[in-house]
């Protein structure tokens, strides 16, 4: 046998122990591998799944007014949000008028978000800041009732719940470009 067509199958039978051995060595370390955690039950699961779509799927039971609102949210918001939404650390909820271009200086509730029901799930997730989803469910759609009376989008008795809520009609619903429209 030529040296260079002997030199070609060592090459090869090299290259195959180093792959084998890799193969085998890192099985043997996935097999060494802690197994910490468990899996997770469909109860687990459903805790932690709390979405609420646009239509209102997945509201909770429960209700609440922009006047019990207010209670909760001088008690729970009004040190990061400021008085009726004004701003503070936290940032602010009401006020502005319509928006008049893509890089608007005020940006609120009331003249961006699109739907009501994002409002009632992004506070009931991450509000308030030192204590993300500890409101009630009644807590939450008192405080989401507040600011959008406080934006004037709703009256100051008008209750929110899993049927109302999702008919409020944001100023802001039609201001956004759909970029990949749904497919008919």
């Amino acid at each position: 046998m030529p040296q260079a067509r002997r030199a070609m199958c060592m090459s090869r039978l090299l290259a195959a122990a180093i792959t084998s051995s890799l193969l085998l060595g890192a099985s043997s370390v996935r097999a060494a591998a802690p197994m910490l955690g468990q899996a997770l039950s469909e109860s687990d699961v459903a805790a932690w799944d709390i979405s609420i779509g646009p239509d209102g799927a997945g509201l909770p039971a429960g209700s609440g007014t922009s006047a019990q609102g207010a209670t909760v949210y001088a008690a729970k918001c009004l040190a990061c949000h400021g008085e009726k939404g004004g701003g503070g650390a936290g940032g602010r909820l009401a006020g502005g008028g319509p928006l008049v271009g893509p890089r608007d200086p005020i940006i609120t509730v009331g003249n961006y978000w699109q739907y009501a029901t994002t409002l009632f799930d992004f506070t009931r997730r991450t509000m308030p800041w030192t204590e993300p989803k500890s409101l009630t469910s009644d807590e939450v759609y008192a405080v989401t009732a507040y600011v959008l009376h406080i934006n004037g989008i709703i009256g100051e008795s008008d209750v929110m719940n899993a049927d109302t809520l999702p008919k409020v009609r944001m100023p802001n619903r039609d201001g956004f470009i759909v970029v990949y429209p749904a497919k008919k």
